[in-house]
């Protein structure tokens, strides 16, 4: 039985404990800060990284990972752990060059390695939406589907995964010129949260609330919305450096809408650059009947 490896980056932000059990592999991002090149999840971690981050003047820039970088992974998992099959999950390619620097490293590995199967998904997505794509992904390649059912699966997730973020400030998505349609929501936010979402790839405006708890009033709305009242959804619960901000999101969800799995899910450094300290918000998909 051919052996199918999970590949993802660290942009997914994915829980430590789930891709130890699930076997996730993920290559880290880089972040300048000044002069230091630093290594997403590996050279700076999220805790310290929001610390500095609420007192930079300036955005640190991220990078997503070379060709080289995802060449290393794919040859390591070919020669150490059997692997003749790759699925390699990427975040939004009209957000980050990763789906291309992985598409590169396919084409590189497959002329020295032609036995290795490598299949490259972009999944104009971000953050735990792309993180849920790569743990059911790995549950499928554990329980023993082949390469082709996993990408059919992934592929099947993506209409159905939505993200819907709020943050205290819209500043570091400007800064970070990762803002795209939702530019049109900066002007005097002071008093207003926005909320944002991802559609076809792209950052985009959900709305606006005056405070906290009606932004995450407005999320729950809008799943039941998607899904229905008492839909069956599994949800991240998503956050930078705000715990108990999700965890209030969590209840409202709880109350209206039917969970079948959930966790809490801090964003990598690589992604906080972005959204800024205080960010709350969740990543869900409809469980079809």
């Amino acid at each position: 039985m051919s052996k199918v490896a999970i590949v993802t980056d660290s942009v997914a932000s994915i829980p430590e404990k789930i891709l130890q059990e699930l076997d996730i592999h993920w290559v880290a991002y880089y972040i300048h800060r000044g002069k230091e090149i630093l290594r997403d999840l590996v050279t700076i971690q999220r805790g310290e990284f929001l610390e500095w981050l609420t007192t930079a003047r300036t955005l640190p820039i991220t990078a997503s990972p070379g060709p080289g970088d995802y060449v290393e992974l794919y040859e390591k998992l070919a020669h150490d752990e059997d692997v003749n099959e790759i699925v390699s999950i990427h975040i939004t390619s009209k957000g980050s060059g990763a789906y291309q620097a992985a598409s590169i490293a396919k084409d590189m590995i497959t002329e020295k390695l032609p036995e290795l199967k490598i299949e490259v998904i972009d999944t104009l997505t971000a953050s735990l939406c792309q993180g849920w794509m790569a743990i059911e992904a790995a549950r499928s390649a554990l329980a023993g589907m082949n390469l082709e059912n996993i990408v059919a699966k992934v592929k099947g997730m993506m209409p159905r995964s939505h993200m819907i973020m709020t943050a205290d400030t819209l500043r570091y998505l400007y800064m970070g010129g990762r803002i795209g349609m939702a530019a049109n929501m900066m002007g005097s936010l002071l008093n207003i949260k926005p909320l944002i979402g991802i559609e076809d790839g792209v950052i985009v405006p959900l709305g606006k609330a005056r405070s906290r708890l009606r932004a995450y009033q407005m999320m729950v709305d809008m799943v039941e919305g998607a899904v229905g009242p008492k839909g069956k959804i599994k949800v991240a619960y998503v956050h930078a450096g705000a715990l108990q901000e999700v965890e209030k999101i969590k209840q409202l969800v709880e109350e209206r809408l039917t969970v079948v799995e959930s966790f809490f899910a801090e964003l990598s450094p690589a992604l906080a650059v972005h959204t800024g300290p205080g960010t709350a918000g969740l990543c869900y998909y409809k469980i079809d009947e």
